[in-house]
C-alpha cells in the first residue's frame, strides 16, 4: 500500500554537510532548492527506490520563517546549542500504484495515528523549475508522514545515486505502540525496542557508498 519515499536528516549548514556526506560515502548530494516561507533548503541523494534529504535552515530566507511558524521537523530545537545536533528527524512514505495519499492517511488514522491534514507544497530548483507535491506534516519522527508527488518526477529517479540504504529501523521504548500503524500502511520496516529506558525513540539508518558506511 505504501513504500518508503525518503529519509530526512537535519543539518545546520547545508554546504558543509554536502561535503561531509561526500567524504564519508564517496557520493555527493545535489542541491535541491529552497522551501519558500518555511525557512529551509535541502540537498538530495538517491538510494535507487528512495532517497535521503539533507535539510537545513536556509540562509537566504528570514529567520524566523515568514510563515511565523517554527521550521518543519522541529529543526530549530534539534539544531539549537543544547539540542541533539544533526540527526534523522523523519521519514516519508508514498502511495504505491493504485493507492492515494488520502486513503493512506485514513488507514493510519484507523490504526490510531493522525498524520495530519494533506497540504500542497512546492519548491524552486536551482534551475528555476518549480516542483509541486502533496504531503501530511509529521506529528512525530518515529512514524511516517505521507507524500504524493503527483505528476512531478519522483526525486529518487532524478538525483545522484551510487549509495545504498543498507539498513533502516524505528527504535522505540514501546515498539508495540507503533507496530499497528506500520502494518496498516503495509510497510516492511524494522521496529526495535530501545536498549534502555533512557534511550530516546528515533530512527537509525546505515548508508553504504564507495568510500564506506555512514551510520545515521
Amino acid at each position: 500500500m505504501a513504500v518508503i519515499d525518503h529519509l530526512v536528516y537535519a543539518v545546520s549548514d547545508l554546504a558543509a554537510s554536502i561535503d561531509w556526506f561526500e567524504e564519508a560515502t564517496g557520493v555527493r548530494p545535489a542541491v535541491g532548492g529552497s522551501h519558500d516561507g518555511l525557512g529551509t533548503c535541502n540537498a538530495l541523494v538517491s538510494f535507487g527506490e528512495c532517497y535521503l534529504e539533507l535539510i537545513a535552515p536556509d540562509p537566504g530566507q528570514p529567520d524566523p520563517p515568514e510563515s511565523g511558524l517554527p521550521r518543519p521537523f522541529g529543526l530549530d530545537d534539534v539544531l539549537a546549542t543544547d539540542g541533539e545536533g544533526p540527526t534523522l528527524v523523519g521519514f516519508a512514505v508514498r502511495p504505491e500504484d493504485g493507492e492515494t495519499i488520502d486513503r493512506l492517511a485514513d488507514r493510519a488514522a484507523d490504526a490510531g495515528y493522525d498524520p495530519g491534514p494533506v497540504a500542497d507544497m512546492s519548491r524552486l530548483t536551482p534551475a528555476g523549475d518549480r516542483l509541486s507535491w502533496r504531503l501530511t506534516f509529521p506529528a512525530e519522527r518515529t512514524l511516517p508522514f505521507i507524500i504524493d508527488w503527483g505528476d512531478t518526477p519522483k526525486p529518487h529517479t532524478t538525483q545522484p545515486g551510487g549509495v545504498e540504504l543498507s539498513s533502516f529501523a524505528i527504535v522505540h521504548p514501546r515498539p508495540f505502540d507503533i507496530l499497528g500503524v506500520v502494518a496498516a500502511l503495509g510497510l516492511d520496516i524494522t521496529v526495535a525496542a530501545t536498549e534502555s529506558n533512557d534511550e530516546r525513540a528515533g530512527l537509525r539508518a546505515t548508508i553504504t557508498g564507495p568510500s564506506g558506511d555512514l551510520h545515521l
